[in-house]
């Protein structure tokens, strides 16, 4: 009877979980909400938006049977439409706003309630990043009847302010680190939450938190301690916080501060050391109920901006953990939060936890919590915002074990079935960053982008093919996923995920940096800390590199080709244009100078075929064959392995690819001229114009991207002022000019001295005909216009020669070229006649060396012709014909024996270069290519 019980409620819960409406309007009705929510704008860009639709259309195919039944109206700026941004693509309508920074379009919250009321929407999502953080975006829209989809203005503010935030934690005696206001506490906090009451902060305690001056930030610094950190109470994402380790960096870094967050309060805080950054995901609604969504481990951060994510936060003591989801919980009630959010705390192992801040948004890594929790958050958000009171909500009722569309209240403050995180999952930010750079970002276009995924890994990107970041965007795209059972697990899918993700684009990623940190014994074994991977940076720890030599052979192949096609194009326009430019613009020859690691490498090469280069390098050389991709790059084949290659030319080098490992060579530029090196704003010069700056002293700051980056000098010298303050840069612009102190004290690099490797390209065979077809290949590609190095070209030629004289003079060559094109019809023709033409081709074999042997070509045609006479049928008849057309072709060739054949391939040479020869002897050389135009007008202008 158990046992009939049990397997009734199983199919009850199926069938529950399976249950559809028709409408929003009546799903609304059904689980106990207030407000039918059916459009909904997208105040964001990039992948908050796809991430945002793709969750809440999946949610509303489960539901409602139909993936539109939300409609969603998207932002769109001219630079993201010109960038063919992915989630224009997929929105339901999209409406132009205007370019520029965000704060003309998604973080302009009137720009915002204008469009939303124009459409009209009934609910507004602005995910993290842009407008997500500012309360009067909630405040306007609740004015005009629009529903928010996060917390109340009060709410976001008391939590979402840094300084108000802290106070409330202390307040509520949740720990905290010391800050400058640290001492501040509201009276009868804990008690004024618990009789219901929404607790604020009144704007003379917060102010109390706030520093007003640099000099009050100092004296707070001197009292809390170096290091410390001068953070925007307004800040996020990496941005209004900066490290301050002494006196002498604290104006700096407080300067930098005001400008990344301007008009946004600031706070000292301590810095914590050996810490672990742990975030609580929690989702709140309207009725007063909270819970936790387990947490995420963020610890590896670089400009205090996390670049991988995971959950659950093993590194935590379950215990402790517990304490701080129940803070977490308490602090939500506290100001009454509504939909999620994110409380993050530092944890520091034996010494317990402090509160850090609360973010009042979803966060870019919630993907993780979703993975472990089977919850999808933005529909969770959706189903708050229309009032549907969390016990109502599906996903959670199945992760508290409750029957998914059932009615009974969830305890849970004490659950009968406290949930239990699925697995372990791990989140990787891609981004357009260059590492080399200290994460510098960069903007550009995105030529091909491939991602596969599978069971275990996904991910989801706001660019696709064809399309591209520009230089207002954010500098992450792309959001990769992977789960396991445990978390070594996850750790192993994500590096064979981001291993075979291609990106091939203008800009540099952070995905090779990426692998190799996941794949560092530190993070394999979970012992690390906050600082860890700016220690990395700061110690200039690199992603693997290629092999020098072979990135500079690749290199210098891409540079050739590319030298040589231009120089085709340019003559041909000319052509085309009825003028002759001089011989040289066809040269097939190219100098190339190399720079890596102020070793410098000079380089010919010389295309000796369409598919072949000879590379010299101090009296070494090298053949490399080459095959042109459709996407501009090459496959390259030397030494016996093969390799595909991708480059970009960057201001100031060469950024090339070979096989996902990226490689920068420098140009001979001038260290004088300071230029930047990506798209920008020139936010403001630290120093004044004409001043003394000493090497590797930031002299300006640039915004890229939304991050404000330092630009330092080179060299030291006097420093002239190039561009004005708050001008747009592009990649290349000169920011300054330098007066050196010491012209003798720039470097130049060291010049390479050793040779090419020794290892021959040999992918023609070794076999006699083998060898035959490819030195006439090579005879008849230095006719048609290739070349080699001039103090290899005659050696070579005469090599050649004798070559192909003794290949075409030994007797085994048609033997080797016959028992090649048999192999090749082997079970396509009848078994006797493959069996009677080797027969004849063994008997020719064993008696080479005999002065009267003669290839059997016309025994060989007698046997073709005697099967073909058998054959009644016409059409078989004419397809054996053409099946064995290539022996024909051969007993053709040979048919006065190989003294016939050698003579018939030597004339054919003659007279191939007497033809060429003889357009030049009437005249001038511009009179010689008039009048081969004038012949050859009606054909194609290439083949002139």
């Amino acid at each position: 009877m158990w046992l009939l019980n049990k397997f009734k409620e199983t199919l009850n819960f199926e069938y529950q979980s399976h249950l559809h409406v028709a409408t929003p309007a009546e799903f609304v009705r059904t689980f106990g909400g207030k407000r039918v929510i059916e459009k909904v704008l997208i105040a964001n860009n990039g992948i908050a938006a796809v991430k945002c639709m793709r969750s809440i259309r999946k949610w509303a195919y489960e539901l409602f049977g139909n993936e539109r039944a939300i409609k969603f109206v998207a932002m769109a700026s001219p630079d993201d439409l010109k960038a063919n941004a992915e989630y224009i693509r997929m929105a339901d309508t999209c409406v132009p706003v205007p370019g520029g920074t965000n704060n003309y379009n998604y973080a302009n919250v009137e720009v915002i309630l204008d469009i939303a009321k124009r459409i009209p929407v009934q609910a507004v999502w602005a995910g993290w990043g842009h407008a997500s953080e500012n309360p009067k975006l909630p405040e306007l829209l609740h004015q005009h009847g629009i529903t928010f989809i996060g917390p109340p203005e009060h709410a976001m503010w008391a939590l979402g302010d840094k300084i108000a935030s802290s106070i409330l934690a202390q307040s509520a005696d949740v720990p905290t680190l010391p800050w400058n206001g640290m001492d501040i506490k509201l009276e009868n906090a804990s008690a004024r939450a618990q009789a219901g009451e929404c607790v604020e902060v009144p704007k003379d305690v917060y102010d109390q938190g706030c520093i007003k001056s640099r000099k009050e930030g100092l004296a707070a610094a001197i009292r809390i301690g170096f290091p410390v950190m001068i953070k925007a109470s307004e800040g996020g994402g990496g941005k209004g916080i900066r490290k301050v380790k002494s006196e002498e960096e604290f104006e700096l870094a407080y300067q930098q501060v005001k400008s990344e967050m301007p008009g946004s309060p600031i706070f000292i805080m301590k810095l914590a050391h050996n810490a672990r950054h742990i975030e609580v995901q929690i989702i709140s609604d309207e009725y007063g109920n909270a819970i936790s969504l387990f947490g995420r481990d963020c610890s590896v951060q670089r400009r205090h901006q996390k670049i991988i994510e995971e959950a659950p936060a093993v590194i935590t003591d379950p215990a402790i953990f517990e304490e701080m989801e129940a803070a977490a919980v308490r602090l939500a009630k506290m100001v009454g939060y509504v939909s999620a959010g994110t409380v993050e705390y530092l944890y520091m192992e034996g010494k317990g936890f402090y509160f850090l801040e609360l973010n009042p948004r979803l966060q870019v890594e919630h993907p993780c919590t979703e993975m472990i929790s089977s919850i999808k958050l933005p529909a969770v958000q959706l189903q708050v915002a229309m009032g549907i009171p969390l016990h109502r909500i599906r996903d959670i009722r199945m992760m508290y074990k409750e029957s998914p569309f059932g009615m009974n209240p969830i305890d849970f403050s004490s659950p009968k079935n406290p949930p239990r995180p699925h697995g372990h999952c791990l989140a990787c930010r891609i981004t357009a960053e260059n590492p080399d750079e200290g994460f510098k970002p960069n903007s550009g276009t995105v030529q091909e982008l491939t991602f596969r995924s599978n069971q275990n890994v996904w991910g989801y990107f706001s660019v696709q093919a064809s399309g591209g970041l520009h230089e207002f965007a954010d500098s992450q795209f792309g959001h990769c996923f992977s789960w396991g059972e445990d978390r070594e697990e996850a750790r192993t899918n994500m590096v064979m995920a981001l291993k075979e993700l291609s990106i091939k684009s203008d800009f540099r990623t952070t995905i090779e940096f990426l692998i190799t940190i996941l794949e560092m014994e530190e993070f394999s074994h979970n012992d690390y800390d906050i600082g860890w991977l700016d220690m990395l940076i700061a110690n200039k720890r690199r992603s693997e590199k290629v092999d020098t030599m072979l990135a500079v052979i690749c290199t210098t192949l891409h540079i050739a080709d590319n030298a040589i096609q231009s120089r085709y194009n340019s003559f041909r326009a000319a052509l085309e244009r009825g003028q002759v430019m001089n011989l040289k613009h066809l040269s097939c020859i190219v100098d190339v100078d190399l720079c890596y690691d102020n070793i410098k490498y000079t380089l010919q090469a010389a295309q000796t075929s369409h598919n072949s280069y000879h590379l010299a390098l101090n009296n070494t050389s090298l053949e490399v064959e080459l095959h042109r991709l459709n996407d501009g790059g090459h496959l390259v084949i030397y030494g016996g392995n093969s390799y595909t290659t991708h480059m970009k030319e960057e201001v100031g080098g060469y950024r090339v690819v070979i096989g996902g490992k990226t490689c920068i060579f420098e140009k001979d530029n001038d260290p004088t001229v300071i230029r930047s090196t990506s798209a920008g704003k020139l936010m403001r010069y630290l120093v004044s114009d004409g001043e003394h700056v000493d090497k590797g002293q930031p002299f300006a700051e640039v915004e890229v991207m939304k991050m404000v980056m330092p630009v330092c000098a080179t060299l030291s010298g006097s420093l002239k002022f190039q561009q004005n303050a708050g001008s747009i840069l592009n990649p290349g612009t000169i920011l300054g000019i330098l007066e050196l102190d010491d012209p003798s004290s720039i470097a130049k690099a060291e010049l390479y001295t050793g040779g090419l490797p020794d290892c021959p390209t040999n992918t023609h065979g070794r076999k006699l005909h083998q060898i035959y077809r490819h030195t006439l290949k090579r005879l008849e590609n230095i006719m048609a216009g290739y070349t080699f190095p001039e103090e290899h070209f005659s050696s070579i030629l005469d090599n050649s020669v004798k070559l192909l004289y003794s290949t075409l003079k030994n007797p085994s060559l048609p033997l080797f070229e016959c028992e090649e094109l048999l192999s090749a019809l082997s079970g396509r023709i009848p078994v006797h006649v493959e069996y009677d033409i080797h027969d004849l081709l063994s008997h020719y074999s064993n008696h080479l060396n005999s002065i009267v042997a003669q290839f059997p070509g016309q025994a060989i045609a007698s046997v073709i012709d005697t099967h073909a006479a058998s054959i009644d049928n016409k059409e078989e008849r004419d397809a054996f014909y053409m099946q064995t057309q290539g022996i024909t072709d051969l007993v053709i060739r040979y048919r006065k024996g190989v003294k016939g054949h050698l003579k018939s391939v030597l004339y054919t040479i003659l007279r191939t270069f007497l033809s060429h020869e003889n357009y030049f002897t009437g005249g001038p050389y511009d009179k010689c290519v008039s009048r081969i135009k004038e012949e050859l007008k009606d054909g194609d202008i290439a083949d002139v």
